[in-house]
């Protein structure tokens, strides 16, 4: 039976439940199923059509951060507790009075992430590839950004495996008539009774054939009003909405170009009206961007951006061609790239590396950028692990508008150049540059902290096999033609959010309780408001939403 939409026809204005989930991503539907499997009677609403039900997980790689787990100790890595809190300290750098519930959050999550996490997922059939994966690598000493082992979990299936149990779950609430589901329905406000929330209200959008991740109308045809004992807002970020990004980013100097890696209905459109209903709206300048965008040859939503999931091995340079500094390596530091970036002037920057790095190290985030491991097609897996396949990276380098190809370095200047529109990157540089590395390369030793980091990197199994390419000369015609890929800043996730306890209660400006109200997932900053402070150590955003996701639907559920 597929996924019911109570109010398709616009006949019904009127809900009620025991508890109502306003957004039906991720962290709403663990809520929802959490307070249904409480035998609570729960209505979903979501200003989309249903295909788009799961939200911004259903497009996601599927990472999550783990702490000491058996596919972590299979490879070598020894794992803590202890180290993992240490490196999230560290990258959140927590400097603010509101960063008290953000702190607690942080070190329930991590205790979370090494304990029961992973038998939790195990028994809901989802899947983990062996292969851990090591992001976010740091390089600013032991008590700097970054992690110091690797934690990125990928998950067998990506997104949408994260995604299926708990809409199972809730198919399963609604056919048992215990949960409803309301699509098309845009919430605008919530509604006090008595002190306490109460419901929702908003408009009813017309009907809409979006594919999942298209936009849609937002033509009202009616009104609705939702009455419940408790309310849950899982309605996301905001980095969908280009304006409110522009408006929060700290100090005005967001790029005047810049690609959208969420749909447009992530547009943080519900936080306001939270927020008139007295909830705390915290560090909304805090936010995750990355630097290593590229446009959709084939784009679902407007602006679609996906970002490289690089190696350590490519030459990150600036627009004018001068290389990012140590430790701004690809993979080591996504925001302290994103504010160089950005702090020279220019809103992009570049990849220059060969065809074999680019083959060997270059994955694209997504599920669908994924399809061996979206699908769990192990000989699918197996071929795009040989040399030539017909992966992701060979249509983006045969199709995407920002890959460009030569087989000198000057040659390739040239074509950046013509790409960007301007005269900013000098030939004789890049071919300086290109050749100073390669004698680093050809020495066997040098002084090279990037090719230290390769070297090192090449330590990990998991990075020797599929992520890291033996350091070679780039300018080796036996490894061409030389490859530049122009990046641009990526929209992504929300830091900041509804200040909540551990409870997922969302507070009002004097740490107080609102009753009735809570939030999960990125409304909430992934808990209190800001889980990650200014830096987020990956495979962190999908786990906010199950953790956060699951306090609220057991508090929502067991309030009322």
């Amino acid at each position: 039976m597929p996924l019911q939409d109570r109010d398709a026809d616009h006949g019904t204005k009127r809900i009620a439940a025991d508890v109502i989930v306003v957004g039906a991503g991720l962290a709403g539907l663990v809520a929802a199923a959490t307070a249904y499997a409480a035998g609570k009677r729960v209505a979903i609403l979501d200003q989309e059509p249903a295909a788009s039900i799961g939200g911004q997980a259903h497009w996601s790689f599927g990472g999550l951060f783990m702490v000491d787990t058996p596919e972590q100790r299979r490879l070598g890595v020894r794992d803590s507790a202890e180290l993992a809190l240490s490196d999230w300290f560290a990258s959140a750098a927590f400097d603010r009075t509101e960063d008290a519930h953000a702190r607690e959050w942080a070190e329930a999550y991590v205790h979370f992430a090494a304990g029961e996490k992973r038998s939790w997922l195990k028994s809901l059939d989802v899947g983990i590839f062996p292969l851990v994966q090591w992001a976010e690598r740091g390089g600013y000493g032991p008590q700097g950004h970054g992690n110091t082992v690797p934690r990125f979990h990928v998950t067998w299936g990506t997104g949408p495996a994260v995604v299926e149990p708990f809409l199972a779950k809730v198919q399963e609430g609604v056919e048992a008539g215990l949960v409803s589901l309301h699509f098309r329905c845009r919430a605008t406000s919530l509604i006090t009774t008595a002190g306490r929330i109460s419901g929702v209200a908003g408009e009813i959008l017309e009907a809409s054939t979006a594919v999942r991740g298209e936009a849609s109308s937002r033509v009202a045809v009616g009104g609705f009003e939702a009455k419940a004992g408790s309310v849950v807002v899982t309605t996301g970020g905001i980095g969908g909405n280009h304006e409110t990004v522009r408006r929060q980013w700290p100090a005005g100097t967001a790029p005047e170009h810049m690609l959208s890696g969420v749909p447009a209905s992530v547009d943080g459109g519900f936080l306001p009206a939270a927020e008139a209903a007295g909830a705390a709206l915290v560090n909304g300048d805090r936010m995750w961007h990355y630097p290593e965008g590229i446009e959709n040859y084939a784009p679902v939503w407007p602006g679609h951006g996906i970002r490289i999931l690089a190696g350590p091995s490519s030459l990150w340079l600036d627009a004018e061609g001068r290389q990012l500094p140590a430790p701004l390596f690809p993979g080591f530091d996504s925001l302290g790239a994103l504010r160089h970036i950005v702090g020279t002037g220019h809103g992009y920057s570049w990849f220059v590396l060969n065809r074999t790095i680019a083959l060997k190290e270059l994955a694209l985030s997504g599920s669908e950028q994924n399809p061996d491991l979206t699908g769990k097609d192990v000989a699918l897996l197996a071929s795009r692990l040989k040399p030539g396949s017909d992966s992701p990276i060979q249509r983006f380098l045969e199709r995407g508008v920002d890959f460009l190809q030569a087989p000198t370095p000057r040659e390739l200047a040239a074509k950046m150049n013509a790409l960007s529109g301007n005269s900013l990157l000098d030939a004789n540089r890049l071919e300086e540059l290109v050749v100073a590395r390669d004698l680093q390369v050809s020495s066997g030793l040098g002084k090279d902290p990037q090719l230290a980091a390769i070297r090192a990197a090449r330590r990990f199994a998991t990075d020797k096999l599929m992520r890291v390419a033996a350091p070679h000369r780039l300018a080796d015609p036996a490894h061409g033609p030389m490859v530049a890929i122009r990046l641009s800043v990526l929209t992504r996730k929300s830091l900041g959010g509804l200040q909540t306890d551990l409870r997922s209660r969302v507070l009002d400006a004097q740490g107080q309780a609102i009753p009735g109200l809570y939030a999960a997932g990125e409304a909430a900053g992934f808990g209190g408001g800001g889980i990650h402070g200014y830096r987020a150590l990956e495979g962190t955003f999908l786990g906010g939403c199950l953790f956060t996701g699951r306090a609220a639907g057991r508090d929502a559920g067991a309030s009322v």
